[in-house]
């Protein structure tokens, strides 16, 4: 089957950076060029009108939580949330309006205390007037921190005597539990809670691609999966329930486990799904204040610089065996004291005789990564993957966090493409929504809520966001040469944007540019 797109400005993202048409047979690109050229071509295509749109191949996600973001439609939402009584109403609401019955658990997300009117987290008194009855979770915006019900902890035998595991905090008053927890404490207790039937996950699962794709993503990261994620992939995958492509980055600790059930997905997509390597976290999140940093926050005693959630050791053993094993190792690094942690570890691989050039390893979200350490990354060959979107939506809190100085320096991105890095931008969804035409806009434009210019030297042009989310992306994956820009022989995943050139717009205007459309592989998986 053929389609002959066509009436339309087609940005390739290669170095002919514009074409008129676009003529696909069976899921891939067939030629590109000038529609007079291509027309003789395409006397057996179904034509594609564009009507005077732009076709882009569609955005690649660096980085996000395919599963937790089907989990979300399951859970009380807390966006935009301001205060303890909002949180509670909506948590009754949900209750009653979904009728769960009494002792089953509710697990409530995205809730951000910067936000809030009280400024602070709230702990598990206030819970405990929301959901008497039910064991509670709230999960913080960041993912890394969370609250615990009273209910809750009794389930999880949560005590005055419990210890936190190493790399995380359990919060005690006067010896007792408070409900709140960071890093590995919560996402030890995290994993303990009980997942949603199996039919309610797979329900969210194709929610979940929908809202993928309406922001123009054809492929989609599954950023940490432990042995708990794997029943619901193999069914998604028994079931052909994946239209995008999602590919799976093991828990390290569970990864024998996790690769071991994916035989044929080993780096090859196998139903749409593939395994691209291991996952480890080194820090927290910077609004959360628990991303390690070299020198301290401001406020407080001035001496907190958060703390890491794994030992150099631990590290190091992550490397050499992703190394050894010829995987792909993604690092999360907030803070630049984590980013200099996981160099060590690269720099000490290398010393040791142990290539990295096949890993491509990767630093997930890199906000603090310091331009004193780029030259290092670049030699390396990391690539880093930066939270852009983080000037936007917590830049002022990063300014009462770090000050002008470091805050200025947040997601490197103009630092990096000056010294010849390769870098690609993602949301970590559900922290926030795929938007990838919001972080092309926080890229180029670099303003927090409140306006303000946050590093107007980190800013870079809406071409080379873009590419970051295209063909940068896609050589992240090892996909350079099946995604990421329109050339003959790649597949047919493309973006079908609202206007006739989003480079000819003020930069200021791209994030009102609607999505009309997602294509993958010549297939419609989205239209507006």
């Amino acid at each position: 089957m053929k389609q002959f797109y066509y009436n339309g400005t087609i940005l390739t993202m290669e170095p002919n950076l514009y074409a008129q048409a676009v003529l696909v047979e069976d899921g891939r690109i067939l030629a590109v060029g000038d529609e007079t050229e291509l027309r003789p071509q395409a006397t057996d295509a179904q034509p594609v009108n564009l009507d005077g749109a732009c076709m882009l191949p569609a955005f690649i996600d660096p980085h996000s939580h395919f599963s937790a973001t089907a989990n979300s439609f399951l859970q009380v939402s807390l966006e935009e949330t301001i205060s303890f009584s909002q949180i509670c109403e909506r948590i009754r609401s949900f209750i009653q309006s979904n009728r769960i019955p009494a002792g089953s658990w509710v697990i409530a997300s995205g809730y951000d205390h910067n936000q809030l009117q009280e400024k602070r987290h709230p702990l598990r008194a206030i819970l405990d007037e929301a959901a008497p009855e039910h064991p509670l979770m709230l999960q913080h915006k960041s993912g890394h921190v969370g609250v615990f019900n009273t209910l809750a902890l009794q389930l999880l035998h949560v005590d005055g005597n419990t210890p936190a595991p190493d790399g995380g905090r359990i919060e005690k008053d006067h010896g007792v539990p408070t409900g709140y927890m960071e890093e590995n404490a919560f996402l030890f207790y995290q994993k303990q809670v009980p997942m949603p039937s199996l039919d309610d996950l797979l329900e969210g699962c194709r929610k979940a691609q929908e809202r993928y794709a309406s922001y123009g993503i054809s492929t989609v990261q599954e950023g940490m999966l432990p042995t708990q994620l794997v029943p619901i992939y193999q069914k998604l995958m028994v079931d052909r329930l994946l239209d995008l492509d999602v590919v799976g980055y093991a828990d390290y600790q569970a990864c024998d486990t996790v690769f071991a059930a994916f035989p044929h997905a080993h780096g090859q997509y196998d139903r749409h799904f593939k395994l691209g390597g291991l996952k480890i976290f080194l820090d927290g999140s910077p609004q959360g204040r628990t991303a390690w940093m070299r020198e301290p926050y401001l406020g407080g005693d001035g001496k907190y610089s958060g703390y890491p959630t794994m030992s150099d050791r631990q590290v190091l053993d992550a490397v050499l065996y992703a190394a050894g094993h010829r995987l792909q190792l993604l690092a999360h690094c907030n803070g630049d004291a984590a980013a200099a942690q996981y160099l060590s570890a690269l720099q000490t691989a290398v010393d040791s005789g142990h290539p990295l050039a096949d890993m491509r390893p990767v630093m997930i979200h890199a906000q603090l990564l310091g331009r004193d350490q780029l030259q290092l990354v670049k030699n390396l060959g990391v690539i880093p993957s930066f939270f852009v979107a983080h000037v936007y939506h917590w830049g002022d809190i990063h300014l009462e966090n770090f000050g002008p100085e470091r805050a200025n320096h947040i997601s490197p991105a103009n630092s990096a493409l000056n010294q010849g890095i390769r870098f690609t931008f993602h949301q970590d969804a559900p922290v926030i929504a795929p938007d990838m035409l919001e972080t092309v806009w926080c890229a180029a434009n670099r303003l927090t809520k409140s306006g303000v210019l946050l590093g107007a030297d980190e800013r870079i042009s809406v071409l080379e966001a873009f590419h970051a989310v295209t063909i940068n992306a896609a050589f992240q994956y090892f996909e350079e040469n099946e995604k990421g820009s329109i050339r003959p022989g790649k597949k047919a995943d493309f973006v079908i944007l609202g206007t006739h050139d989003p480079l000819a717009l003020p930069a200021e205007d791209i994030r009102d540019i609607p999505v009309l459309g997602t294509i993958k592989a010549g297939k419609w998986v989205y239209r507006r």
